[in-house]
């Protein structure tokens, strides 16, 4: 019975993995689709959204029947726990994804209001926490998970950076109010996706130690 739970729940952790590929196509496809000013791969970062739904769904129904077959304890039931939580925040950011790349699609071809330098090197530092974070909850790594939320102090940073250049923009050329309002709402998504890759981090901690952390 042990020997079937651990293999059961190393599937878990693959599917958990599969899904955090898929979350991270999403981000890249649609930060990529703005900063291009592509609206082929803004649609194709929201049709890759449905892959990543599905996905959620299957794990938490493999996740509700190992807890109800197996009825593991402890450390087991720690890490079922940390992957019902993760996939919860990894869904969210990639429904953020979505929200990235309809905003892409909502601009179009209209000349952007300033070049996008602050908001594609938010999205680096944020696709590197992700695959940091959920590289932290597969090798168990709490070192690299309290690391790579640290990283969030940076993305906030940026996020007031942008946040007053784009006031700043909109005071002086109150015409591009839309356009201002849309990439500042984007800076927001990607200020979000940090802060449930912090949460991934977390849940790693927790499930590896007992411990609740909040980091930052």
């Amino acid at each position: 019975m042990r020997e079937h739970f651990l293999k059961e729940l190393e599937i878990l952790k693959m599917m958990f993995l599969q899904m955090g590929e898929k979350v991270q196509e999403v981000i890249c496809k649609a930060v990529e689709s703005l900063k291009e000013q592509n609206l082929e791969k803004a649609r194709w970062a929201i049709q890759l959204d449905d892959e990543v739904d599905k996905l959620e769904r299957e794990i938490e129904n493999k996740c509700m029947s190992l807890i109800a077959l197996q009825q593991p304890i402890a450390k087991d039931l720690r890490r079922i726990g940390a992957i019902l939580k993760g996939i919860t925040d990894m869904e969210r950011i990639g429904d953020y994804g979505v929200n990235i790349a309809k905003i892409t699609l909502s601009i179009g071809n209209e000349k952007l209001i300033k070049p996008l330098i602050d908001i594609p090197k938010m999205a680096t530092i944020i696709e590197t926490m992700l695959q940091n974070s959920i590289e932290s909850f597969m090798k168990e790594d709490i070192h690299m998970a309290k690391k790579t939320a640290e990283i969030d102090e940076a993305v906030d940073h940026l996020y007031k950076d942008i946040y007053e250049e784009l006031h700043n923009i909109l005071s002086q050329n109150p015409m591009g109010a839309n356009q201002a309002t849309s990439l500042l709402l984007v800076a927001r998504y990607l200020e979000r996706i940090a802060d449930h890759t912090v949460n991934i981090c977390e849940r790693t901690i927790f499930m590896v130690t007992g411990d609740r952390v909040e980091i930052n």
